[in-house]
């Protein structure tokens, strides 16, 4: 796929990564055809209950019902979806005898629907998954409809999913997790509230930034994050002030896509490794959390990232690290995020032990310039 010249008016399919993916307005009413040519029968369809009255749910679960399926809906992914609501999940898909998971919803529904995967096929509980690979029979195959355009779980093989009892992320990932296929359906993200836009929006972009530097970046990384940013980073202030506007809603989909797959191959840095424990501690949801950090993050990173980041942005500057951060806080305020950790009510004397939470996150290890725990404070510090 010629990631320089990407369609976003049309309607087109192309393999991104190991999933078949179908773009274009109104795909959703292919839903049952793909999932059947998979070879399954009884799907279960994996949702939440605010989607109930966008109604995508519904015609999702027509799509399936139209193509001889036998489809039950599961409504019960959370937001920041718990170790617990996976077994509920799990237990209505042995209900249902599933052989298939269909995801329709936010980058929450993504994760659930792929931990959910974990349980019904390998059994024990989401601990037993932390890291990569651990499962031990297959997974069932599964498809991905987002409708918001912000983590682009859908485009990766890890599930996030909080142990239920200390409320920290577990990152789940295997091979057979990733969905077959993805539905990019630019008429599904614009039924969403402008605040889940915000914060959805600015998360996908973050997924481009971190990604673009992190010591595991690669040739495709780069070139998949350069393309996620110049979407983004073109769409997100015209979908915040102009909603209905169609084709920035394509562009701001099939960016947080192309963002999630880059993350797929070099993961993050420091920005979430700060964000998760805010998440956790102060139940910060997750695209404002990453915000409220990201821009201290990348002036911390310009020591070793100015020509990256002025790579990754096109700009001319040589403090590059600098007007992308500014680039961020404008985009921060324009979604109407906060801006500091005051805002949210974080105590100063609460830094020292945030600190230490964020130095043990996974993320941190990726990080272009290393993060300890005084370098995590001081940017907390920074931040306040």
């Amino acid at each position: 796929m010629d990631l320089h010249a990407i369609d976003t008016q049309g309607s087109w399919e192309a393999p991104i990564g190991t999933a078949r993916v179908l773009f274009g307005s109104g795909r959703l009413a292919e839903l049952g055809e793909v999932t059947a040519g998979l070879g399954v029968r009884r799907p279960l369809l994996v949702s939440d209950p605010g989607l109930r009255a966008a109604g995508h749910p519904a015609v999702a679960e027509a799509a399936l019902s139209h193509a001889g399926l036998e489809t039950a809906v599961w409504y019960g992914a959370a937001e920041n979806p718990t170790a617990a609501d996976v077994e509920r999940g799990a237990q209505a898909a042995a209900r249902h005898r599933a052989d298939c998971l269909v995801a329709v919803g936010g980058g929450s529904t993504m994760d659930c629907a792929k931990g959910i995967n974990f349980i019904c096929t390998n059994g024990g509980a989401m601990t037993d998954y932390l890291g990569y690979g651990k499962a031990t029979r297959p997974l069932l195959p599964s498809v991905g409809v987002p409708t918001t355009a912000g983590t682009g779980s859908e485009a990766q093989s890890y599930a996030l999913i909080s142990n239920t009892e200390t409320h920290d992320k577990m990152a789940c990932g295997d091979p057979g997790a990733g969905f077959r296929a993805v539905i990019l359906d630019p008429e599904l993200p614009r039924t969403a509230p402008p605040a889940v836009a915000a914060r959805s929006g600015l998360d996908a972009l973050s997924h481009a930034v971190e990604s673009f530097v992190t010591t595991r970046r690669n040739a495709l990384s780069s070139a998949t994050s350069r393309a996620a940013w110049r979407l983004l980073d073109g769409a997100l202030e015209t979908v915040l002030a102009r909603p209905t506007n169609g084709l920035a809603w394509a562009q701001m989909l099939l960016g947080a896509h192309l963002a999630g797959a880059a993350v797929e191959q070099s993961m993050l840095g420091a920005a979430h490794a700060t964000a998760n424990p805010l998440t956790a501690r102060y139940g910060v949801t997750h695209g404002a959390a990453v915000m409220l950090m990201l821009p201290w993050v990348v002036r911390f990173n310009g020591a070793v990232c100015e020509t990256l980041y002025r790579e990754l942005t096109g700009s001319a500057s040589a403090a590059a690290s600098e007007a992308l951060a500014r680039r961020l806080e404008t985009l921060r305020a324009a979604g109407g995020l906060p801006a500091t950790l005051r805002e949210v009510d974080v105590e100063r004397g609460d830094l020292p032990p945030l600190a230490r939470l964020a130095t043990s996150e996974w993320t941190a290890g990726f990080n272009p310039r290393p993060v300890g725990e005084e370098e995590v404070r001081r940017l907390y510090e920074a931040a306040y």
